[in-house]
């Protein structure tokens, strides 16, 4: 497999290849996936839970059938700690780099690590931003997949022994649509299987989609933006690219007021979810004082009767020694 870098200004023409977009956590290996699909190292991939692409980037590679594949690769744009304004221009650039249209979605996750809240929250803040139909192109990208061979274990075993309740959900979102990648291996085999098993899902998408790439507002916004700077006079060139300057600030805002919403909105949601959980706590808490104050009153009661019985019993004890032996009273 062959491909080349594009650069930030490169324009698209119809010409059949099929865009594909990495997104997902900081550290769960989006890039390093990226290469396994292009066959090269070509985005920068190392283990770190910094983070290492910085910004977002696109490398093209030709399949042995001549399909044409354009990989998108993203930083941790859903990530807790990034600042709406990197978020807001990072996908304003990825729309520009794919704005004829995302033909799938790769979630990258890692069997490394649990489905965390983090993640949760980056799906859902994807389908809040992009609108669910976004959902009709995702894939999950499990990574890890060497940790699973030296257990023995398939994407099944995984999945089907602790697959937390989010995560699962998530799997029905994409309609079940996952593949197992080993970015480590050496294996030829493997890598063209892994490869050939993410294709297959990549045409469902494309199919299940009727052959039509995913695009919004904004999508069809820049790309109009962008083919009136190609057609434009070159005295008007200066110009027209000031408008289009404006017209990408005028987005960005659009996109930074979007996410801004959606992370407040997911905001008040975990804060309600602590504040019932803590309820729930001090409820639990409670509880167990009264049932501990309940436990020490008839603990006490048992005790005081347990005595009562023994003094009973005691004389009792002493009536019956007196009648035996004959006992009088004086008068």
């Amino acid at each position: 497999m062959g491909g080349s870098a594009i650069s930030d200004d490169w324009e698209f023409t119809t010409n059949g290849a099929r865009t594909l977009v990495l997104v997902g956590r900081t550290g769960n290996g989006k890039s390093a996936t990226g290469n396994s699909i292009l066959g090269r190292k070509a985005f920068k991939s190392m283990s770190s839970s910094a983070g290492v692409t910085s910004t977002c980037e696109l490398q093209r590679t030709v399949l042995e059938d001549d399909q044409i594949l354009d990989v998108i690769d993203t930083p941790g744009l859903f990530d807790f700690s990034a600042e709406p304004e990197f978020v807001g221009n990072e996908i304003v650039k990825c729309i520009n780099m794919a704005k004829d249209g995302i033909h799938a979605v790769l979630v990258v996750l890692s069997v490394r690590t649990r489905f965390s809240r983090e993640e949760q929250a980056a799906v859902q803040s994807l389908r809040e931003f992009f609108g669910s139909k976004i959902s009709d192109y995702m894939i999950l990208v499990f990574t890890g997949g060497d940790d699973l061979e030296d257990n023995d274990e398939t994407l099944d075993d995984y999945l089907g022994r602790d697959c937390p309740e989010p995560l699962k959900n998530t799997l029905t979102l994409c309609g079940n649509r996952r593949v197992l990648f080993d970015n480590k291996t050496k294996d030829p085999l493997k890598k063209a299987d892994q490869l050939k098993r993410l294709l297959l899902l990549v045409n469902v998408v494309v199919e299940n989609n009727g052959g039509k790439p995913y695009t919004d507002d904004l999508f069809k916004e820049l790309k109009k933006g962008a083919v009136k700077l190609h057609n434009q006079a070159t005295e008007l060139k200066e110009q027209m690219q000031k408008s289009y300057e404006e017209q990408l600030r005028r987005i960005t805002e659009v996109v930074e007021s979007k996410l801004k919403e959606t992370t407040h909105r997911l905001e008040e949601q975990l804060a309600k979810e602590q504040a019932a959980r803590l309820k729930a706590e001090l409820s639990a808490k409670e509880a167990q004082k009264k049932s501990d104050d309940e436990i020490r009153k008839l603990r006490e009661y048992l005790e005081r009767a347990q005595k009562e019985t023994e003094e009973l019993r005691g004389r009792s004890d002493r009536g019956s020694d007196c009648l035996g032996s004959g006992c009088s009273s004086v008068m």
